[in-house]
Parts: C-alpha cells; structure tokens; sequence
C-alpha cells in the first residue's frame, strides 16, 4: 500500500514484507530474529564457524551440505558478495569453494545490507534469496556457540517468514531427521570424471567427495593434471585413468556412510600410488586401513585451529571443517602412525603411513578461507607423485 493507506501509485514500489526469522534447537530452545535471505523453512545440524573472513567460502564449502551455519563474528557481509566472473588461471572461480551454497541455512549476529568493496557484486542477504537459502540475524551469536560448545552439536529448524508459530516450529525439531544419517557425499560429488588440464602430466585422480576449488587449485598450481571422479567410481575405473597418485577430498557427514569409497581406497592402498588425504579423506584413509572414526562434540570448523607437528614440534594455524575426527588408539597395527595432534583437545589432525606414500591431515592445508602454512603437504605430495611417475 502507498501512504494513507492508498494503492501504490504509478511507478512506485510496494515495501517490501518485513520477514521475521526464528531458529528452534532440539532441546527446546528458540532464538528469534530478523530473516533476510530467502522466506522458507530448512532444518539441519546447527554448527558455528569461528572464522572472521571468508564467508563466501565457507557458505560454498560442500563439507557444509546438511547444515545450518552460525558465524560466531559479529559482522558479516560486509564486504558483499564477489563476482563468478573473477577466475583463478585456470578458470576456477577465486572466492568461491563450488558452485552454490551449501549450507542449508545462515545464522549471524549483525547483517552488512550496504557492503563497500571493489569486488562487490551484490549483498549477501541478495545472493543467499537468489539461491532460496533462509537467514538469521540480530541473535547473540555467542550465547548459541556457547550452548552449542556445552550441550554439543544439536538439530534445529530454521524458519524466515512474515508471521511464526514458534509453538508449531519447537514441535518440528523433534521429527527432523539427522543428515548425518543419509548419503550427503551423494549429493555434492561430480556425475561423472571431470578433467581439469587433460593434457597434463603426471596425472592426479581426485576422488571427490565434496572437492573444494582450492584443493584443484593448489594440485593445478603445481603443474599436474587432475582428474575428478565420482566417490563410488569403481577401483578399476581409476587406474585405467592411469593415475600417478590420488586425493581422496573433503566432503560432508558421516565418513562411515562412504562405504563403496572405503572399498576403493582399500585397494588403493594395495597399489604402491601415492595418496594424500583432506579432512574427510583422512578418516576415509583411517576406515579403509582398518581404524575407526568418532563424531566430535562439537566439531572444529574456523581457520585459527592450532596443530602440532609431531615430527618437528612446529605449531600451524589451519583452517578446518569437520564433525568427525580419526580414533588414535584405533590405528595400532593398521601401518598408519599419527602425525598431526590438534593443539586444543589432542584430537588426530593427521596420519601418515609408516611405509607407504601415504598421508592425510584432518585440516585443509589449502585454506581457502584461511591461513596457507600448511600448503608444503601439497609439495610433499607431488613429490612422491613424480617420484613414481619418473
């Protein structure tokens, strides 16, 4: 309506509707806020991000997929949201981790409506309606982490929408189903082999489970040609793309759900090729040597994660994602020793064979968002791939 309570006249804009926004966690708490993004109902596993930068990442990392992301800085979108058409060298775009949000919802404290930076293409309340996901703003941010760090990772239902039953929303977050539970790697992997610099050599199979562009970009940037493959592609689909060492990616949920790519990297293992894990591809490594994985209380996911060298004593400031961590004790007698120890609660940050070219760090040695003390893991890597290669 116009003013007065009359129709719009002729070339003027209706006001737009004033969403409300609600999140409803299992054990019956409610944070009510402003809604910005896309007005729709999503339910997942609610989990906090500690990083101060970096959310057009983070929101386009696919080891988010099945998820409600709370951001524990204060001001987001800030900054705005980058162009697509920014691309690294080789075509890949620079700020982005895939090619769509994954997260199923968005929680901040302060939304930026009026971002100020040169790369800026749109709001991020824009690009999250354009890609129907539903935001949250105006809670205490810190008085959810703080829950979530006490009562550990819980489902919740995320609602953005002019009115809200919050007795009806409460009621809903008892039948919401665990993503962990279903197959989420199914749904962020690629349909079939994608190859980035064919012509290449040597030749990197990347078994994606959820492959951040940063990983290609760091194994591109060094040279070799990557091959991407679904996560169940079959062992000998694999070697007959002549491979001269294989990434097995991040991804999201719970690792053990990845059972046909457990059997392939068993077999990997047989085959004397270099492997390199990243982050679910660690406990992939783990499961398919015969350890075992635990879920985190909480999780790590942030980009000032401290881990500690334990070949050289060196302390490294990692970007991380993950629910899911390797079993220490476990790897006894699988031929895998632990590498990497997370400096805040011991948990397994790497594994290293005791034999074999094979490795895997629980962090993301590319940060994309994040700090790069850890990109060394990839020259490690490419050295045993050309070692085996030449």
């Amino acid at each position: 309506m116009g003013s007065r309570g009359l129709p719009p006249e002729e070339g003027e804009r209706p006001m737009k509707p004033v969403y409300r926004a609600a999140l409803a966690l299992e054990d019956g708490s409610v944070f009510l806020g402003s809604g910005f993004g896309y007005p729709c109902e999503v339910s997942g596993e609610v989990v906090f991000n500690t990083g101060m930068v970096g959310y057009p990442e983070s929101l386009t990392d696919p080891s988010y997929s099945g998820q409600i992301l709370v951001q524990t800085y204060p001001l987001i979108g800030n900054y705005g949201v980058p162009s697509r058409d920014i691309v690294d060298g080789f075509g890949l775009p620079l700020h982005f981790e895939s090619d769509r949000i994954q997260v199923r919802g968005y929680v901040v404290h302060s939304l930026s409506r009026h971002p100020s930076h040169w790369s800026s293409k749109r709001p991020l309340s824009e690009w999250l309606y354009e890609e129907r996901i539903p935001g949250l703003s105006g809670i205490d941010t810190r008085r959810l982490t703080k829950k979530l760090r006490v009562k550990g990772t819980m489902l919740g239902v995320l609602k953005v929408a002019e009115e809200i039953d919050l007795d009806e929303l409460v009621g809903k977050v008892k039948e919401v189903e665990d993503p962990n539970e279903g197959d989420l790697v199914a749904g962020v992997t690629v349909e079939e082999p994608v190859f980035h610099g064919a012509e290449r050599s040597p030749r990197v199979v990347v078994i994606d489970c959820g492959v951040k562009y940063g990983i290609l970009r760091e194994l591109l940037a060094r040279g070799v040609g990557v091959v991407r493959v679904p996560y169940d592609y079959p062992l000998d689909g694999i070697l007959d793309l002549d491979p001269s060492g294989i990434v097995i990616s991040n991804g999201p949920g719970d690792p053990k759900r990845c059972v046909e790519t457990i059997r392939t990297v068993e077999g990997l293992l047989e085959t004397g090729l270099p492997v390199m894990g990243i982050c679910l591809g660690n406990q992939l490594l783990a499961l398919a040597a015969g350890a075992d994985t635990y879920k985190l209380k909480f999780g790590h996911r942030g980009q000032n994660h401290p881990c500690l060298d334990l070949s050289s004593g060196r302390c490294y400031i990692t970007s991380q994602n993950h629910g899911f961590a390797v079993d220490a004790e476990s790897l006894r007698g699988t031929g895998f020793e632990v590498s990497f120890i997370n400096a805040n609660d011991r948990s397994v940050e790497g594994i290293r064979h005791g034999e074999k070219p094979v490795f895997a760090s629980q962090f993301h040695p590319e940060g994309s968002p994040g700090p790069y003390d850890t990109t060394f893991l990839f020259d490690d890597f490419l050295r045993e791939v050309r070692g085996c290669r030449g």
